[in-house]
């Protein structure tokens, strides 16, 4: 029964690869990918199905990553407002990430391998196995990390797909979030306060990676004291 979900998910991701990047060569898509400008000119050529369109673009940016999910977000909120823009990219990203995270479970380290490089693939995975969560949370909240290959290692932990799934949910609507906003110009930001925010980013991360047993630890701790004494 494994062997035949794993063919299963073979075909799958193959025809998926295939065919969207077929579509994407063909469409235009990655000569339009290297301004905001084009691209916002691209996703406007298949109205009246624009917010289809952007859909699938960033569904398919999360399993074929051309180009980070954020960028595409901004042109989303340019073109079509900051909420419709944000609620169209979270529900593909969620779902490709899914996607991934399932394929390479069920494919395994030759697959991720292929998909992601053997190089990538080597720099990230220790860390993931050995702070699989603290590393996720982190890893999607700030805007330094390739999140949509992270997806595709952290199938190969042990770390559940209910788990991993709750802390997408939980962590990378923010930076889409943000893109979003930015590009639908709800707000604006100084190019100093982009290099702060990014300063403090890195902070917290280095902080988080270094202390972050220890806090985990501590609250559950504290959560184990408290459903005692109930």
């Amino acid at each position: 029964m494994k062997r035949i979900a794993k063919y299963i998910s073979l075909m799958a991701v193959v025809l998926l690869c295939v065919g969207g990047g077929v579509f994407l060569w063909h469409s235009g898509f990655f000569a339009a990918a290297s301004s905001q400008e084009s691209m916002q000119a691209y996703i406007q050529r298949f109205a009246p199905y624009s917010h289809l369109c952007f859909f699938l673009i960033q569904f398919l940016s999360v399993v074929l990553a051309p180009i980070p999910s954020n960028i595409t977000a901004l042109v989303g909120g340019v073109m079509f407002g900051t909420w419709v823009s944000f609620f169209l990219t979270f529900a593909a990203v969620l779902l490709g990430s899914i996607l991934v995270f399932v394929l390479a479970r069920n494919l395994g380290q030759s697959f991720v391998n292929r998909v992601v490089g053997e190089r990538v693939s080597a720099k990230y995975l220790d860390v993931i196995h050995a702070k699989t969560d603290i590393f996720l949370v982190l890893a999607f909240l700030f805007p330094f990390f390739p999140d949509d290959l992270l997806c595709i290692l952290a199938g190969l932990t042990s770390i559940s797909l209910r788990r991993f799934a709750v802390i997408a949910l939980l962590t990378r609507p923010w930076g889409l979030l943000f893109a979003s906003a930015l590009g639908g110009a709800t707000f604006s930001i100084p190019v100093w306060g982009m290099a702060l925010i990014g300063v403090a980013g890195a902070a917290l991360f280095l902080v988080g990676m270094k202390y972050g047993d220890r806090v985990e630890g501590a609250v559950l701790r504290a959560l184990g004291k408290k459903s005692e004494g109930l």
